[in-house]
């Protein structure tokens, strides 16, 4: 068994797949819309493993947290580079084209070397090696 792929609900769904098509090299498949109920979508899919499905309809709820600070439900989703280097490298870049960063790259208590940042949706974004 395995992840196929992991959703998110999507305010700009747009702007959303152009920052994981930019920043991370996701290829996005064709827009796929429901007109009867105004729902659209994107696949987008990367190097290797899971895909991530961006969606957007009229009424979804915003999540009650601020912006920024945690909440129930998903914490996060990781994206895996090369090594450390890599990791400093893609976090430098994403923060000189405007992306907020939540943590600097660093060395967990697990082992990783990870960076975390928001997207356009303030969902966070793990960068590890």
């Amino acid at each position: 068994m395995k992840i196929e792929h992991v959703a998110l609900w999507a305010r700009d769904l747009e702007s959303l797949k152009d920052f994981y098509v930019r920043w991370f090299g996701a290829s996005a498949g064709d827009r796929h819309e429901n007109a009867a109920h105004g729902f659209r979508s994107y696949f987008l899919a990367f190097e290797s493993g899971p895909r991530l499905e961006l969606m957007q309809m009229p009424g979804i709820l915003v999540r009650g947290a601020r912006e920024g600070r945690q909440s129930l439900g998903l914490v996060h989703f990781a994206v895996q580079v090369a090594d450390r280097s890599a990791v400093i490298e893609l976090t430098e870049r994403l923060r000189l084209g405007g992306v907020r960063v939540a943590s600097e790259p660093h060395l967990t208590g697990d082992g990783y070397f990870e960076s975390c940042v928001f997207d356009p949706e303030n969902n966070r974004v793990e960068i590890t090696a």
